[in-house]
């Protein structure tokens, strides 16, 4: 049972993390100060380092969170088709989240020389191209597409698809591009 205590707790830590998520997403990860997030999230500035232990934590906690929402558990009794639709669906859930900005922003931070966020984003896309990739392997592949190249591929199209959305919504339908790029795997399957 949880106590009022702990929920209230839980409830200023997503408080802090969507705050601290928009504003990376606007400002970008070394211009928002924890003020910032204070004031955006309505918590105290002193509870963001307790809850999170220091600026590089809290975005961490903020890229976690993110990656959770769209990590897709494919099961073993889950067909190969209903597997492939669900990892296009994670995809197009991309598209729905205000991180996705925040991904497209922290790229630039994380190619930085020195950069603080770099073997995180590092690990974000192996995350993402190893659930693909686990899928992909129960996918009869003809030898000359293996699943590892294949989740490159599939990842680096989604990731390609939003932030050509996000550069011009109006020029660039990210729902018509992921079904189109769902046909060609689907064909290439």
């Amino acid at each position: 049972m949880t106590t009022r205590r702990e929920q209230t707790s839980q409830e200023s830590r997503e408080l802090i993390l969507t705050a601290a998520a928009e504003l990376f997403a606007e400002k970008g990860y070394r211009q928002t100060t924890f003020a910032d997030v204070a004031e955006r999230s309505g918590i105290s500035r002193g509870s963001i380092p307790w809850h999170f232990g220091s600026k590089e934590g809290l975005l961490l906690a903020v890229l976690e969170r993110s990656v959770q929402l769209v990590r897709l558990g494919v099961t073993e009794a889950e067909s190969v088709e209903a597997g492939f639709e669900r990892l296009v669906e994670g995809l197009g859930t991309l598209l729905t989240l205000p991180t996705t900005r925040l991904f497209v922003t922290l790229l630039v931070e994380a190619l930085e020389p020195g950069s603080p966020i770099h073997g995180r984003y590092l690990e974000i896309h192996d995350a993402l191209r190893e659930h693909c990739r686990r899928w992909l392997e129960r996918v009869p592949l003809p030898p000359e597409l293996p699943a590892d190249a294949l989740a490159v591929a599939i990842v680096g199209a989604g990731i390609g698809i939003h932030q050509q959305w996000l550069l011009a919504p109006d020029r660039v339908d990210p729902h018509r591009a992921l079904a189109a790029l769902r046909t060609l795997v689907s064909a290439a399957l």
